[in-house]
């Protein structure tokens, strides 16, 4: 590539890749897939707009990451040539591990293995593919370069991940309450002793990103309506796994039909490479076209949820910061027992309960520390004169049920 790749951004205009390396990368079908895989996964029920994908959240990544070492590069701090390009690439791949609807099915298809680690995966397999060039945004990912800083710029409790995706999930949902200062907080960052630091006169830019986070988890990400249809998606899958696992003939591709009927470990990615490129072929459009098929299966639950996914007949749903009653789950599955005449060891697909919650900033462990004029470093909880920092400080937790709606209780 003998001139920079230019891309254009609703969020942010034009972008450039500048490396031959990020546009290697860009180009490969390991991260072509992400142009396939949602965003906010089922998100759209409730925002319309919210359509982007993984694949222009890892762009914009790289353009902020691309900003942010330049402005520090101003002032002062040595970034050498070759950390910046595996800084970019490292956020470029941060989120290439996410398999179809992103976090909604982690616990179903990948039976709780992170993303995080199938990314770690992804990167060594392109890393061998591309002869070694990807060694140090690696060591970046994993945290074992020398210099923290480049870690904590890729995850933390401030990192370019958060900064992306609270501005284009607000943009794309019409959600005005997520939008953040990025110009503002990217100026406003520094480093200190090889540690990501904010500078005492951005910490109002700070506390109103910790705000947009809370807001936007309980407005968009854990929004009811997004929830209710989460969890009618593991249902469906789940009773799918079942069925598949029992002999049943399910109509879909091959790589879905594998991770339905076997249980694989994060072991197995790291010893069977041909299990990862499977992998690689999975998105949101494997989950879509198998339901269109699964509408007309002779399994009822199967046929019923996936013509209630695709119609978007929701289940209706509570959510409370009360606990559930095992009052109120009894009541549903009697409900369901005489309206559906269903077994009981099939009524679990037909409803859901549990627990969500929302943690915008844990004062533990990598906290976010504001560099103070005298040159002292405090957690930003302790530097705030606001006392609403140390307020969402505190696990909030809500419960719910969800069940059909034309059921009655």
């Amino acid at each position: 590539m003998n001139k920079k790749k230019i891309i254009n951004d609703p969020v942010y205009g034009f972008i450039s890749l500048r490396s031959p390396l990020l546009f290697e990368i860009m180009e490969h079908p390991f991260f072509q897939r992400l142009r396939h895989i949602r965003q906010l996964g089922l998100g759209d029920l409730v925002y319309p707009g919210a359509v982007h994908t993984r694949f222009h959240h890892a762009l914009g990544a790289l353009h902020l990451m691309g900003r942010l070492l330049d402005n520090l590069r101003a002032k002062g701090v040595e970034i050498s040539e070759q950390e910046y390009e595996a800084a970019q690439a490292a956020i470029l791949l941060h989120d290439i591990g996410h398999g179809p609807f992103s976090h909604a099915l982690e616990e179903t298809l990948l039976h709780g293995i992170a993303h995080e680690s199938l990314s770690y995966r992804f990167m060594l397999e392109l890393n061998n593919q591309m002869n070694g060039s990807l060694a140090l945004a690696l060591h970046m990912f994993r945290n074992t370069y020398s210099r923290k800083f480049f870690h904590q710029l890729i995850s933390s409790q401030l990192d370019i991940d958060r900064l992306d995706y609270l501005q284009r999930d607000s943009h794309y949902t019409g959600v005005v309450e997520g939008a953040i200062g990025v110009d503002r907080i990217l100026a406003m960052l520094q480093i200190k002793n090889d540690q990501l630091v904010v500078e005492e006169k951005g910490i109002y830019s700070i506390e109103n990103f910790l705000h947009a986070r809370r807001l936007m988890y309980w407005q968009v990400y854990l929004h009811k309506t997004a929830v209710s249809a989460e969890r009618m998606l593991v249902n469906l899958i789940r009773r799918a796994q079942y069925l598949f696992k029992a002999g049943e003939s399910l109509s879909c591709t091959p790589a879905l039909s594998l991770f339905l009927g076997k249980e694989y470990s994060l072991e197995d990615f790291q010893s069977n490479q041909e299990l990862l490129i499977q992998f690689g072929q999975l998105d949101d459009n494997d989950i879509w076209g198998a339901i269109k098929h699964w509408q007309s299966h002779r399994d009822e639950i199967l046929s019923t949820l996936s013509s209630m996914l695709l119609h978007r007949e929701l289940f209706q749903i509570v959510l409370s910061p009360q606990l559930i009653r095992k009052e109120q789950i009894q009541q549903v599955r009697m409900a369901l027992t005489s309206h559906k005449n269903l077994l009981q060891s099939e009524l679990t697909y037909m409803f859901s309960h549990g627990a969500v919650s929302n943690e915008a900033y844990i004062a533990e462990g990598q906290t976010i520390n504001i560099l103070m004029k005298n040159g002292s470093v405090m957690d930003i909880a302790q530097a705030s004169d606001l006392p609403s920092i140390k307020a969402i400080s505190k696990i909030v937790k809500k419960n719910y049920l969800c069940w059909p709606k034309n059921i009655s209780l």
